[in-house]
Parts: C-alpha cells; sequence; structure tokens
C-alpha cells in the first residue's frame, strides 16, 4: 500500500477502464485522477502485488454544510481483474478513512456496491446504508 505516483498513471486508468470506472467519460478521466495525485485535498493510494499495482483508490473531499466539515468521498475503488477485489478493500478502505480522517473529515460516502456481498464487506469497515449512498461516520484525533 503506497500513495500512487504519476508514474503509475498508466497502469491505474488500464484498471479503472477494465472495471468500467472510466465508461462514458471524456477522456476517460485521467486527466483529472493526475491532477488529484498531487492535490491535498484527495487521496490517490495503490495496493501493490508482486511489484505491479493491483487495485487502486481515489478518496476526494467535498465540503458540507450539513456535516460542518469536509465530507471525504471513496470516489474510486477498483481491483485488477487478476487481483482479489475483498482483499483490495479490505487493505484499501482503512487508508482511505485514515486518509479522510486526518484531514479532518467527519464522514466518509460511496456510492452503494451492487453486489451484497461487497457491500457486507464495506459494512465490515464501518460503512451502512443511507439511502443510495453508504455513509461511515468518523472520529476526528
Amino acid at each position: 500500500m503506497r500513495a500512487a505516483r504519476i508514474t503509475d498513471m498508466e497502469r491505474i486508468v488500464g484498471i479503472l477502464e477494465a472495471g468500467g470506472a472510466l465508461e462514458g467519460r471524456a477522456g476517460g478521466g485521467s486527466d483529472v485522477l493526475r491532477q488529484l495525485i498531487s492535490l491535498p485535498q484527495a487521496s490517490v493510494l495503490v495496493v501493490e502485488s508482486h511489484r505491479r499495482v493491483a487495485g487502486v483508490g481515489v478518496l476526494t473531499l467535498r465540503p458540507s454544510v450539513a456535516a460542518g466539515a469536509n465530507v471525504g468521498v471513496v470516489d474510486v475503488l477498483a481491483a485488477d481483474g487478476g487481483a482479489d477485489a475483498a482483499s483490495v478493500i479490505d487493505a484499501l478502505l482503512p487508508e482511505l478513512l485514515r486518509s479522510a480522517r486526518n484531514k479532518g473529515c467527519l464522514l466518509v460516502e460511496a456510492t452503494t456496491p451492487g453486489d451484497p456481498r461487497l457491500r457486507a464487506r464495506w459494512g465490515r469497515h464501518g460503512f451502512g446504508d443511507a439511502g443510495p449512498r453508504l455513509i461511515c461516520s468518523i472520529d476526528t484525533p
């Protein structure tokens, strides 16, 4: 597990395109992803397996009047087709939550996965249903 580098972009974009995460996006979203790697209001993390990027997680921040602080949004969480998606989730989510906490977020949101097994896995990390989204309340240090 480590922060993504600009040199990881080709592999990250390949994983996201294969998983359909960039489908229908002008420019494939890769330009925005390149910017997020270096911005303090985002965290782009990768999981490596055998010195190859096997998964990626992107946390972005948005201000929220209702929350009274920034809200972290798990914008992307994807695994390489050959990687175990559950293992990638278990590796990335705690680090994304830690990053959100360090950035002063009180909540983290994510799109609810369609697969009930994946939804249950997110639940083990503290996420609960809140309409069409999952949310996780986090304590700030």
